[in-house]
């Protein structure tokens, strides 16, 4: 327990220096009690963990004839930790993996921006999880007005258990699109941006709809993942390394080199450049034929394979998007229509 304490009170002093907890110290709300692993005896072959309480005294927990026996076979036992009403018993196993790519992420409001040297640029849509957020904020609100408790806490977990099963799929479809690689993503730090007085009412509102921070805790569950600072990702030019300094539109224009990228595929783009430099290799002022290439990749709803709206074929050179119009059919509901 000391060893528990002792990082939480880490923890809570480091985001108190930073200006981002309370001056009132942290407090824990429900019991629980982590076992050393000194403290522990194992039989693996029959199953059963016996903890001891004092000398003389012990506890014995069993996990033969669960559910989950074929899952963890041959798995290491961890620090267990006993609560209330129920025991968590952890299992580890330790695998070589090899890795074969690099994938930066820049993580945006309605996207997942990528880049990989092997596929180029990859772009997953995240606006039906921006959906989920709208439809039920206009709900959670009208019942609110309503003064309806329980309306309100029904849509808000209903919300909150679409928005789960959605980054879970999320990010497990992106490791399957994505095998054996290191997902570089974004340092971000929300608060900042949904901050009063730094950041405009609805820029802050939308901010907040985007959960960043699950997103990429889950995909750090199912695969390798790193943290690189998002400072000047967007403004950089990846070709001479100017830094522009205001930047208006979705297309970065270097006013050195003349070097024009789409602004989400720029910042992909130097998280990559930035994480590679961290590992000492040189960066290139030639221009790049990997920059070539976009994968649009959508997110399929019942949890398989991951959906690709527009593969790509052939190389394609970097230039400006083209604008994306929505065609409107007039179809009757109940007519079939053949090509």
């Amino acid at each position: 327990m000391i060893r528990t304490a002792y990082s939480i009170i880490n923890s809570w002093r480091k985001r108190y220096l930073k200006g981002k907890a309370r001056k009132t110290m942290p407090r824990i709300r429900r019991r629980f009690a982590r076992c050393k692993i000194t403290l522990m005896r194992i039989d693996y072959e029959r199953r059963i963990i016996r903890v001891t309480l004092k000398p003389g005294e012990y506890l014995e927990i069993s996990w033969a004839n669960r559910w989950f026996i074929n899952r963890v076979r041959d798995w290491n036992v961890g620090e267990i930790i006993i609560k209330d009403n129920r025991i968590l018993i952890p299992f580890k196993k330790n695998e070589v993996e090899i890795i074969e790519d690099l994938v930066a992420w820049d993580s945006n409001e309605l996207s997942l921006d990528g880049y990989s040297p092997s596929r180029g640029f990859i772009k997953v849509d995240l606006r039906y999880l921006q959906s989920i957020k709208i439809v039920y904020e206009g709900k959670k609100a009208k019942a609110q007005s309503l003064g309806k408790r329980e309306l309100f806490e029904k849509y808000s977990r209903r919300e909150r258990n679409k928005e789960k099963d959605f980054i879970n799929k999320l990010a497990k479809q992106i490791t399957i699109l994505l095998p054996k690689a290191i997902h570089i993503l974004e340092d971000l730090e929300k608060e900042d941006m949904v901050r009063k007085g730094e950041v405009e009412k609805t820029r802050r509102k939308r901010n907040s709809r985007t959960p960043w921070k699950q997103i990429h805790r889950k995909l750090s569950e199912k695969a390798f993942i790193a943290k690189i600072s998002p400072k000047n990702t967007s403004r950089t030019c990846p070709q001479c390394g100017y830094i522009v300094k205001t930047q208006v539109g979705r297309i970065f224009k270097c006013k050195k080199c003349g070097f024009e990228l789409d602004r989400q595929k720029l910042a992909s783009l130097n998280i990559y450049l930035k994480y590679t430099r961290m590992w000492g290799f040189p960066h290139s002022y030639e221009p790049e034929i990997s920059y070539e290439g976009e994968l649009w990749v959508g997110v399929t709803l019942n949890g398989w394979r991951p959906r690709i709206r527009a593969p790509m074929i052939e190389a394609l050179r970097p230039m400006k998007p083209r604008e994306e119009r929505l065609i409107s059919l007039d179809i009757n509901r109940y007519e079939t229509r053949t090509p």
